[in-house]
């Protein structure tokens, strides 16, 4: 059995969670500028050539967001959306770009997975699939 001073040492160590997208905040995403896009290797057992982009957000704090995908079209002052999460083997890379919103391109000819780099559906004649509107019939 533990005693009231276990139970209350027990309650006063737990922690709260500790989110490394602390920028966002409360935002689920933010916009923001890209000042500068270059390239990053990443850590130790890895080693590729990783994107990445200099961003100032709207809330005026700068993060290094990765851009997902192949290739991209993010040039200085291109506006993005940043979400949280980047790349893990990034060292300082907590945020990651939006694809298929504001100036960065989504991936053509992208068939699988197509919500994550911005890809619409592609019909079998070459067409790309239009969004649908709804209309409420009066």
């Amino acid at each position: 059995m533990t005693t009231i001073l276990q139970r209350y040492k027990s309650l006063a160590l737990k922690k709260k969670k500790h989110s490394w997208a602390s920028v966002l905040k409360t935002n689920p995403q933010l916009r923001g500028v890209v000042m500068r896009a270059r390239i990053l290797t990443p850590r130790k057992p890895n080693s590729a050539k990783r994107p990445i982009a200099k961003v100032v957000l709207s809330s005026d704090s700068r993060v290094t967001a990765h851009i997902p995908g192949v290739g991209h079209n993010l040039r200085r002052h291109s506006a993005v959306l940043v979400r949280g999460g980047g790349a893990r083997d990034l060292p300082g890379v907590w945020y990651a770009c939006v694809r298929g919103v504001y100036d960065f391109s989504g991936l053509l000819k992208k068939t699988k997975r197509r919500s994550i780099y911005g890809a619409r559906l592609i019909l079998k004649n070459n067409e790309i699939k239009k969004k649908r509107r709804c209309f409420r019939k009066a």
